[in-house]
């Protein structure tokens, strides 16, 4: 008699339907690099579908469908089975995971992969006052598990480039940004990512006013991923991406050396939590 299945090592919906591609591809006597020649994608990202490195997309679902002969079999599933990431970022998100370094700028606010709890908590209910605390847990827990990717110790590489304004809205509180500004001098000063400062006195820049990522990857072009309130875009022609690494050059000429940056954000950090401890 067959053994019934441990409830604990039951398959997520999203392992379903990484077995189910792999079982009818097999069916259909594809390999991996015949069914991505077929949706016109590459039999790696095929692959990384399978395995669960990235997301089954509607419209590469579409694509599966139609030379699977599926009818609209895994569309429905990729709808079924969104991103935790809203729709807009979702992405992007995919692709963060399998950078190989990350150059980031951001002209307001601490970028989320470096946020802390309290930080992003204090940002999700600026940006949704009226929401319900299940959704802003369920929002912060997402950005908390991005920022997972930090805990491997060499990759992926990532360097970020904070205007000081950054540094001085005090998002949450003088406590909160007490904690956060040494949550990022801690990452410095273990060696693990750079940052560079960009004073209120180097004045206007190449990317003023932008939030901007550019991801590098071993086996593919660049891409780069802006944001707005509530809108994000993602680039890859590599016209548009190489202006953005223009942008950002010119944003890290205009900064302060890693040295005297990581000395201005621990020192912002102690005017802070001075202004904590007398409120």
């Amino acid at each position: 008699m067959a053994k019934s299945k441990d409830l604990s090592g039951a398959q997520t919906p999203e392992e379903f339907a990484r077995e189910e591609l792999r079982r009818h591809r097999e069916a259909a006597g594809l390999t991996q690099e015949g069914l991505g020649e077929r949706i016109f994608t590459s039999g790696a990202y095929v692959g990384q579908i399978e395995c669960g490195t990235r997301r089954l997309r509607p419209e590469i679902a579409e694509l599966i469908d139609r030379e699977l002969g599926t009818g609209d079999y895994f569309t429905r599933l990729a709808r079924a089975f969104k991103s935790k990431h809203v729709e807009y970022f979702a992405n992007a998100a995919e692709l963060e995971g399998l950078a190989t370094a990350l150059y980031e700028y951001a002209s307001t606010l601490v970028p989320g992969l470096l946020q802390t709890e309290d930080y992003a908590r204090a940002v999700t209910w600026a940006a949704s006052p009226t929401a319900l605390a299940e959704y802003v847990d369920s929002l912060v827990m997402f950005r908390m598990k991005r920022a997972r990717l930090l805990d491997n110790p060499t990759t992926p590489e990532l360097w970020v480039v904070l205007h000081e304004a950054v540094l001085r809205t005090a998002v949450g509180g003088p406590g909160v940004m007490a904690a956060q500004l040494r949550h990022i001098a801690s990452y410095v000063r273990a060696h693990r990512i750079t940052v560079q400062v960009v004073p209120f006195s180097a004045g206007a820049h190449g990317a003023l006013g932008s939030l901007v990522t550019i991801m590098e990857f071993a086996d593919a072009p660049d891409v780069a991923y802006t944001e707005g309130p509530r809108v994000g875009q993602l680039l890859d022609y590599p016209a548009l991406v190489q202006r953005h690494w223009k942008s950002y050059d010119l944003a890290r000429a205009a900064a302060l050396s890693p040295e005297a940056s990581l000395t201005m954000i621990e020192s912002v950090a102690e005017e802070y939590a001075t202004c904590a401890q007398t409120t």
